[in-house]
């Protein structure tokens, strides 16, 4: 049975939510006041479609958002591209539906390939869909697509701005988060707790190996990583004596606080017998940049193969958004797109997650109609009032959905609509009932694509994930045995064993979640993390991790 109460709960709000929320209001503001300067608000659908990649790369380091959210405005201009151009070529509502749907698809499963983080494609997907369903000439395009670019170059000054301030912001939040995440552990310690720090301090680590030179805090940050997965590993069966003197949970929530603050870097010294050097992270961060594009290209190629577990979840968005699509047109619905839109927010990693999307946005959508009723009249007050409403709501959503994607949704439903005054008004009670009317359809029309496209490659990432974990234990284990293993290589290992860990439960939480799927391997589950985890233990023990720590100065 799929649940209707606990999608809808509330979770505490992210330590960053204010991040995109104030950058995708600043970069929407410039252009939006540009325009209305121009007396040329009829083109803001363009400009938003640059304004919102804002949104994204806000828990990357800076060295690499820089490259991501170039990325995104690239791949917004490529996709406003095809919308455009296939809008001033054909007037047919089949075609345009086709072709919107063929970009969903497409947009989801490169956004799940390159892992760019929330918000994921959705974006994409609202901004093109809308641009096939708008009035345009081919002679218009070039100059369409370059107010994209220029209100995409203004989001990428403003999510790289902070840089200036404090250039390891992003490393500091993903530190303390790790932190935080073994405190959580060491108090309660269990397999939800255990799953979460060894996740966060997986991320901790991807973040500073992504950033850029090293600096004195962020020598300390990796130190306080350490000290985080001495806690981790201090809690598991096999960290010996010695765990007796990991930091407690005390200690390490008030590393996290000070670490997230604005003030100096705790800076606890490395473990006794060990040094900085010796972990190898200068190697392993030379290593990384080195064959980090290369990387990245191969882990898209690998999202994109034949044999991808990610194919089948864009099959279900081509055909869930080709369904919604047909099924608004037929209902005599002005704008599909919105069909479109909503089939192509549902789709996450498995049909459980689908079934908590669809419940969340048709709610989320249907409250919002109200709150749009209730604003549109002092939206139409003036141009400025239409603007500063629009702001306010997209400052809402960011604010709201990390409690929950339905609490988002109230405030991104007027947003959407109010978007479309820029343009002439239009009657209130029709917006709101075709908006209702496709909200319905979408939600309906995604969640039977995805209960009709099944998705077996899901278990055989699982058995990938259990080979690439027994892989990385066996290398641990057998650096373990050497005599004198190099720190370096000990260093590396132990991180490579956590990424796995952290692939191993993804991927069976995905699988779990799929309602056709054959027999999943629980046990050996079960008995793979049970596993990794001893050896984890026993590889911070044998480099010194567990010895007692304590604090010495700050940075």
């Amino acid at each position: 049975m799929f649940p209707l109460v606990a999608p809808l709960r509330l979770n505490r709000p992210s330590d960053m939510w204010f991040k995109p929320a104030t950058s995708v209001v600043v970069a929407s503001a410039v252009p939006n006041l540009t325009l209305f300067a121009l007396d040329r608000l009829d083109l803001v659908m363009y400009t938003m479609a640059g304004s919102l990649c804002a949104l994204y790369g806000h828990n990357l380091p800076y060295a690499r958002r820089a490259r991501a959210v170039a990325g995104v405005v690239f791949s917004m201009v490529v996709g406003m591209a095809i919308a455009l151009v296939t809008a001033s070529l054909t007037g047919s509502t089949a075609v345009l539906i086709a072709v919107g749907a063929l970009l969903a698809a497409a947009q989801k499963v490169l956004c799940d390939a390159t892992r760019i983080g929330p918000p994921g494609p959705v974006i994409f997907t609202f901004v093109t869909s809308a641009a096939l369903f708008g009035p345009q000439r081919l002679s218009q395009v070039p100059g369409h697509l370059a107010l994209v670019l220029a209100a995409g170059a203004v989001s990428w000054a403003v999510t790289l701005a902070p840089a200036v301030f404090r250039r390891e912001g992003p490393e500091r939040r993903a530190t303390a988060r790790a932190l935080d995440a073994a405190a959580a552990y060491a108090e309660r310690p269990g397999h939800r707790t255990r799953h979460a720090a060894v996740a966060a301090v997986h991320a901790a680590w991807q973040s500073l190996f992504a950033s850029g030179r090293p600096t004195t805090t962020r020598r300390a940050l990796e130190r306080l990583v350490v000290q985080a997965e001495a806690a981790l590993a201090g809690g598991e069966p096999g960290g010996g004596p010695a765990a007796s003197g990991t930091p407690g949970p005390g200690r390490l929530r008030d590393w996290a606080r000070r670490t997230r603050g604005r003030g100096p870097v705790p800076a606890p010294p490395p473990a006794p017998g060990t040094s900085e050097e010796l972990f190898g992270i200068d190697a392993e961060r030379a290593a990384r940049h080195a064959g980090g594009r290369r990387e990245a290209r191969r882990a898209l190629l690998r999202g994109l193969a034949p044999g991808s577990p990610l194919l089948p979840i864009g099959a279900r968005a081509l055909i869930g958004c080709a369904l919604a699509g047909y099924v608004s047109q037929a209902a005599g619905v002005g704008r599909p797109y919105w069909a479109i839109v909503t089939a192509a927010s549902l789709y996450q990693a498995n049909v459980s997650l689908t079934w908590n999307r669809a419940l969340q946005r048709t709610l989320g959508n249907l409250l919002g109609v109200l709150v749009f009723a209730a604003v549109l009249p002092l939206s139409r007050v003036s141009p400025l009032a239409l603007i500063g409403c629009c702001l306010f709501f997209n400052f809402a959503a960011e604010a709201l959905i990390t409690r929950n994607y339905w609490l988002g949704s109230v405030a991104v439903t007027p947003m959407a609509l109010l978007v479309l005054e820029f343009g002439g008004a239009y009657p209130a009670g029709e917006l709101i009932a075709d908006r209702a009317l496709d909200t319905a359809i979408g939600a309906a029309a995604g969640l039977l694509a995805a209960l009709l496209v099944t998705n077996r490659r899901a278990s055989g990432r699982l058995e990938k994930a259990l080979a690439d974990t027994d892989r990385a234990r066996v290398r641990a284990v057998r650096l373990l045995a050497a005599p004198q293993p190099a720190p370096a290589a000990l260093d590396a290992a132990r991180r490579r064993l956590t990424g796995s860990l952290v692939e191993l439960r993804e991927a069976d939480d995905a699988a779990a979640g799929e309602w056709w799927q054959r027999a999943l391997p629980q046990e050996q589950v079960l008995a793979a993390e049970r596993a990794g985890h001893r050896t984890l233990a026993a590889t911070a023990t044998r480099q010194g991790l567990l010895a007692p720590a304590q604090e010495n100065g700050a940075v």
